[in-house]
């Protein structure tokens, strides 16, 4: 079983990933390139640990000890004896192919497990990019990272058997989380599903057919989703959202992951949604 879990990218995802990890006993390096991005994280897992104090979820001794297992690094090399590392940086494929040659050379002839929590990228292309294709797999966690119970585990054609076993074991046994199987196909899962819902939607409000509020009201009120999909779509991130429905349409070349125009200008316009404060709501 895994002690030590590397993550890279101390985003969203990744200090969730992180914050996660170390609330399970495990001790963790987090690799951030940028170190404002490093700090913002590390503040994103206080205040997370924080609001779980508050909440009764977790005990004040259990923030501390947290913390004291998260080393927060801009060295990749810090990476060299993880038994797993996560992947968790931006959704943009070149940048994680890059970064997994990367990794591969730092941990050297290890038998480490190299794991890309992508939410759209096929695992095989980033297995491709190492000298290890069967240690490498696909585990999809969900934002909030240290609230949503599901993880999607991706196996690529060339993924060991042990390794999909050994991944699924920690992810339930040790992470608590409910693990799904997906083939390696861009979306996996959840987002083949999900992306063509949410552009739906964009076009459905780029059209002028109904406000914003009054789709996500549908949504909510009509369907009894939690969430309306241009609510959602800002939670995750518009240019997340782009990202994936571009490969999901690269991979499919089917019209309903095309992205609207709508999507690209705002996109273009850095009205991200929630993380910039301003999407098709404003959160200022």
């Amino acid at each position: 079983m895994f002690h030590k879990v590397g993550v890279v990218g101390c985003g969203l995802m990744g200090s969730g990933i992180a914050e996660v990890a170390a609330r399970s006993g495990l001790e963790v390096v987090v690799v951030e390139t940028d170190p404002a991005a490093l700090e913002r994280g590390g503040e994103r897992v206080r205040r997370s640990l924080t609001r779980a104090v508050k909440s009764g979820k977790i005990s004040q001794e259990l923030f501390d000890s947290v913390f004291d297992r998260i080393q927060f690094s801009t060295d990749l090399a810090m990476l060299a004896d993880r038994d797993v590392i996560i992947e968790a940086i931006v959704e943009n494929e070149e940048l994680k192919l890059e970064l997994f040659r990367q990794l591969d050379e730092v941990v050297g002839q290890s038998d480490v497990i190299l794991a890309s929590n992508t939410s759209s990228i096929p695992i095989m292309k980033l297995a491709m990019a190492t000298s290890r294709p069967e240690r490498v797999i696909g585990i999809h966690f969900f934002n909030p990272v240290p609230v949503l119970p599901l993880v999607e585990v991706v196996r690529s054609l060339l993924t060991a058997d042990d390794v999909v076993d050994s991944v699924t074991k920690f992810v339930e046994s040790v992470l608590g989380k409910h693990v799904i199987h997906s083939k390696d196909r861009a979306g996996f899962i959840v987002n083949a599903l999900l992306i063509p819902y949410l552009l739906s939607a964009i076009r459905m409000f780029e059209s002028g057919f109904a406000t914003a509020e009054d789709i996500d009201r549908g949504m909510v009120e009509g369907c009894a989703h939690p969430m309306g999909p241009l609510a959602l779509t800002d939670l995750i991130g518009l240019d997340t959202t782009l990202a994936v429905a571009e490969s999901l349409y690269e991979e499919f070349k089917e019209p309903l992951y095309a992205p609207p125009p709508l999507l690209s200008r705002m996109c273009e316009a850095g009205l991200l949604g929630r993380k910039s404060s301003r999407g098709f709501y404003s959160y200022a």
